[in-house]
């Protein structure tokens, strides 16, 4: 069977059976569309969190990151694997503990303010949606190389499997559905690597043949990609060109802007008791793991497959993979030189991405209507194909290449799902239901959900088909965001029983206005800028949310300690959460009701 005859059966398979989850675990009521009833198996809550948690950036970007940028690419692995550590250990039993939808109802009822409640839903919105464009981005990637059409269209097919089950199952369908994708997702990742490893080093598992030797050299992996990289022009792959504290900020935005994320926090409110949040977290965290570790080992066997396949090769003797990328716009070649050969170095081949002739060149490439860029390098290579190119360029069978485009699949659409149904919730449960309308029936409060669904679907399509970076950089940006707002405010909602509502509101908004306007300003605004010599302390926008944060907390003691402090009942509130009694019994509503004066 042909290789693109086995993609549409692994796909097909695949998208059958999350529409028969959804079909199956449709949800009846808003509590079942929310947080899925609070019923959710730890195990089964720790496979759909890891799903939630490994996105398109996690399966498809982070490793090739990490193939390109060598050590510098590591911040991303060591922020968002430490950021779930500080979640899950530090925040998400006492948000459980809590008992409420989501995390504008902690802010809502934490700083006894609607104003509080309407700066964390535009808040969520700002970062789920940055956040979700990456996700987009990563199915259109997959559907333009492995279904043969265009990304515009793949995002479009991505945006209806979507659509279908996160409107029709809400929580409750995305829980069982991202159960059935971690699964996927991780057997597609696992079994490329595993056979890569074994092709390059002769041990079967990645982790280890990341530290063992490359077959007949002598060298280690390490050692190999260090001398490829400087054989060609590139800094070695195990040093880096990052400032130490850009490396910081980076990780640090990564870390905590983890603890942020209101699509991962909700996970935990899924469980019928604080004591089953505990587990979940733990099982997420050995799920997760299964992962994260292997990355670096992918990463370096795919910049090792790669280099030795296209550098100083000719067109016509390179493998079939490059022709099928090739036609996808993801990698080009201009033959700068004209002599029929790849010189693969260091710096941009081309003035941006490429745009494709219908033309054939001389040695029979396919033309690019492109500036090409004073340097020697001639090839373009999108940092996104890494991970799902590397099976092809290791020639490895039509199944396993079939997999893992049901893999990248599954990654993209978890995370999407979970962001959309954010995105619905807080516009139907804490705009409307809790500001807007509060008389709405739990019928037409789940009718609005669904709506806010369909219209976030959209929206979702149209940054996936207009993105504003590599998949991993754009989630980057969406960590930032969450950084620079909502750790503070939840961080200090939990611990500092002193912290009212101006200063969570103030801090707020100082930071999400700051970080996002650093981020537009170098990213949109003027790109041309976007140099270490023009940085803010030399950080770049991947790492302004951490300087966002503190700027928010810095504010928010300020203004707090200038203003009253909260009312006795909220405080009374916060130490219940603290206090971790009776964390085997169920808990339903919410452990207290804010003071009924208390709205502003």
């Amino acid at each position: 069977m042909s290789t693109a005859m086995m993609t549409y059966l692994f796909i097909g398979a695949t998208f059958a059976l999350y529409i028969g989850i959804a079909i199956w675990s449709r949800a009846g009521s808003t509590k079942e569309y929310y947080v899925a009833g609070k019923g959710v198996h730890p195990v089964a809550n720790g496979m759909a969190t890891g799903a939630d948690w490994m996105s398109a950036a996690s399966f498809i970007s982070m490793a090739g990151i990490i193939s390109f940028m060598g050590r510098d690419g590591a911040v991303y692995l060591m922020g968002w694997t430490g950021g779930y550590v500080l979640l899950a250990m530090c925040l998400a039993p006492y948000l459980r503990k809590f008992g409420k939808f989501t995390v504008p109802d902690f802010i809502g009822e934490r700083y006894y303010c609607q104003t509080a409640r309407m700066v964390a839903v535009i808040c969520v919105i700002f970062i789920s949606f940055t956040y979700v464009a990456g996700q987009m981005r990563g199915v259109g990637i997959v559907f333009s190389r492995y279904l043969e059409v265009d990304i515009t269209l793949g995002v479009i097919i991505g945006m209806a499997i979507v659509f279908f089950y996160a409107v029709l199952g809400g929580m409750k369908g995305i829980t069982y559905t991202q159960v059935a994708q971690y699964c996927v997702m991780t057997f597609a990742f696992m079994v490329p690597a595993i056979f890569i490893s074994m092709m390059i080093t002769g041990n079967p598992i990645p982790q280890l043949g990341f530290g063992s030797e490359v077959r007949g050299t002598g060298l280690s992996v390490l050692e190999k990609l260090d001398g490829l990289s400087a054989e060609l022009g590139f800094d070695q792959y195990t040093s880096g060109s990052k400032s130490t504290i850009d490396v910081f900020f980076i990780t640090m935005a990564l870390m905590v802007g983890t603890a942020g994320l209101p699509h991962v926090i909700v996970r935990f409110f899924t469980t019928p008791t604080v004591r089953d949040a505990r587990k979940s977290a733990g099982y997420a965290l050995l799920f997760i793991a299964i992962l994260y570790t292997t990355a670096p080992a992918v990463a370096a066997f795919a910049r090792i497959n790669l280099l030795n396949t296209v550098s100083e090769s000719s067109y016509e003797k390179l493998p079939e993979w490059f022709a099928n990328w090739e036609n996808s716009g993801l990698i080009a070649w201009m033959d700068k030189n004209e002599d029929g050969k790849i010189q693969y170095t260091a710096g941009a081949a081309m003035a941006g991405k490429p745009s494709f002739t219908e033309e054939r060149g001389d040695h029979g490439q396919r033309l690019v209507n492109n500036t090409a860029t004073d340097n020697g390098n001639e090839l373009y290579v999108d940092h996104d194909i890494m991970v799902l190119a590397n099976p092809e360029i290791a020639q490895l069978p039509s199944w396993v290449i079939a997999l893992i485009a049901a893999g990248g699949l599954a990654a993209a659409l978890s995370t999407a799902a979970g962001l959309l149904l954010v995105i619905s919730t807080s516009i139907s449960h804490d705009l409307l239901k809790k500001n807007l309308m509060p008389h709405i029936t739990d019928k037409q409060e789940l009718l609005a959900a669904r709506l806010a669904a369909a219209v976030a679907v959209v929206v979702a399509g149209l940054f996936g088909i207009y993105p504003p970076g590599f998949v991993a950089q754009v989630v980057a940006f969406a960590f930032g965001l969450a950084a620079s707002s909502f750790f503070p405010a939840i961080l200090l909602g939990i611990f500092y029983k002193r912290m009212n509502r101006e200063g969570a509101v103030s801090g707020m908004i100082a930071g999400l206005v700051f970080t996002f306007s650093y981020i537009v300003y170098f990213k949109f605004i003027n790109p041309a800028a976007n140099t270490a010599d023009h940085w803010l302390f030399g950080i770049s926008p991947e790492g302004i949310g951490t300087l966002g944060m503190l700027i928010n907390f810095s504010i928010a003691m300020v203004v707090c300690h200038l203003t009253a402090a909260p009312p006795k009942e909220v405080q009374d509130m916060i130490e219940d959460i603290r206090i971790p009694s009776g964390a085997g019994a169920p808990v339903e509503e919410g452990i207290t009701s804010r003071p009924a004066d208390s709205v502003s």
